[in-house]
């Protein structure tokens, strides 16, 4: 076996249990399938990971850099500041879209760890990282375009972590794609309103 950093290894059983989990669901996942999913012993997977909910960690914080991966390339200055903002959200949605039994997944993540006993952190940490995420993403907007914000950025990231992952639920029991994105177009004008564009005037009485 070729000598791999521990770091990649790491990422391989990561994306082999994604793969595994997608397929056969989170608690019919054991460490030795996704070691075999993997190609890899199980003493690697030991190796690499000292628990389950190590592992189960990663896999949320991976699935959740597939998706914003698309969506920070995509928020790149635009015409328009609504432009940049809905390109960040169109990104978003494909992924969604593209890969509805990986979102799947996360929920299931969710429903795993809040049921097992002991690993009842990882559901809070996997919603924390979606404020966080968020919040990196917004403060990246402002650096990207010069805009300023008119609502907290804590406010406004726990606000799209909500919606986002109500919405996908939703698309993922109902499956219209097309009423999803009309309601993403909504939260666009919204959130366009709460970031004022360079050289945009102020409001008289804004922030009071």
């Amino acid at each position: 076996m070729a000598r791999m950093p521990s770091a990649d290894r790491r990422r391989q059983l990561t994306e082999a249990a994604i793969r595994a989990m997608t397929r056969d669901g989170v608690a019919r996942t054991t460490t030795r399938s996704i070691a075999a999913e993997a190609g890899l012993s199980l003493s690697v997977f030991h190796y690499c990971f000292d628990s389950k909910q190590a592992l189960l960690e990663s896999v949320i914080t991976t699935i959740t850099e597939h998706s914003v991966t698309m969506v920070r390339d995509a928020i790149r200055p635009r015409a328009t500041l609504r432009e940049t903002v809905r390109a960040g959200f169109r990104a978003y949605w494909e992924h969604v879209v593209a890969n509805p039994a990986e979102h799947m997944l996360t929920y299931e993540l969710t429903q795993y760890a809040l049921r097992q006993p002991g690993f009842e952190h990882l559901a809070r940490r996997q919603y924390e990282l979606y404020t966080e995420t968020y919040r990196e993403l917004i403060e990246e907007l402002c650096r990207r375009t010069g805009a300023e914000l008119l609502a907290p950025v804590g406010v406004l990231a726990s606000y799209l972590a909500a919606m986002t992952d109500g919405l996908t639920v939703n698309h993922l029991v109902l499956g219209d794609a097309g009423a999803a994105v009309q309601v993403l177009d909504l939260v666009t004008d919204h959130v366009a309103g709460l970031v004022r564009a360079p050289g945009q005037p102020t409001v008289a009485g804004e922030g009071k």
